[in-house]
């Protein structure tokens, strides 16, 4: 079965459901201690009362996901700016660790499936640790040149360049990553853990190509002329 994700979840859904179909709350159910894998049958308001913690709570944490999948892009270059960092630096780096550690408890529990996804852990972590230079590199010298208005006289289509590079790399991670999980297809009877994992690295490729769809065709041009190629959106889709 090919897996999809889906953003809405409520309490009389089992931790297991929501796991599977809501990219992060495999990191919310960590934090409060509910048991989404071996007791994933139980229903969130029953998980939540065995465990001890506020159901409120847990569907607070749970929504705050749901809001920043929702988020929309400005169009003013400060705001998209904000949005950038807000929206994909800060979820990159809250879920690829996630999804590192997911994968290395599939592979490990699954070693002899015929269709464990061998190797996708590594990739995750290339994946996070290539992201991380990347975005430090925005957000130390790029974005703050253009939050000046250092564009006026051409000065950042150097380093604007070396990004659009690096984007490419970037989407031959995703295209690895698609080929490696054969489009995130699961096999019959896949645990609750290797379902979150496929949704939830399926997600890290839909934000990496927004993410490099706003910079490529949104904030970059404003600084620099566009390469004389397909855009990044269009190529990676």
């Amino acid at each position: 079965m090919t897996v999809s994700y889906s953003v809405p979840f409520n309490r009389r859904q089992s931790v297991g459901e929501i796991a599977a179909a809501l990219p992060g709350a495999t990191a919310v159910f960590r934090r409060f201690g509910l048991d989404f894998c071996c007791k994933g049958d139980v229903l969130l308001e029953e998980s939540a009362r065995l465990r001890g913690v506020g159901l409120s709570e847990v569907e607070q944490a749970l929504a705050s996901l749901d809001s920043s999948i929702a988020a929309e892009a400005p169009r003013e270059t400060a705001p998209l700016i904000a949005h950038i960092l807000a929206r994909y630096h800060e979820v990159h780096r809250r879920e690829l660790p996630e999804l590192v550690a997911l994968a290395r408890r599939v592979e490990v529990v699954h070693a002899k499936h015929p269709d464990v996804p061998r190797g996708l852990a590594d990739l995750l972590e290339r994946t996070q640790q290539e992201l991380e230079s990347h975005m430090r590199k925005e957000e130390l010298i790029l974005f703050p040149a253009m939050a000046r208005a250092e564009a006026a006289d051409g000065g950042l289509e150097a380093p604007i360049s070396c990004m659009r590079h690096e984007h490419d790399d970037h989407g031959a991670n995703l295209r690895e990553l698609e080929a490696l999980t054969r489009d995130f297809t699961l096999p019959a009877g896949a645990c609750r853990s290797w379902q979150a994992l496929y949704v939830g690295t399926a997600k890290l490729v839909d934000d990496v190509m927004e993410h490099i769809h706003l910079e490529n065709n949104l904030l970059f041009p404003r600084f620099a002329p566009p390469p004389r190629r397909q855009s990044a959106r269009r190529r990676f889709g």
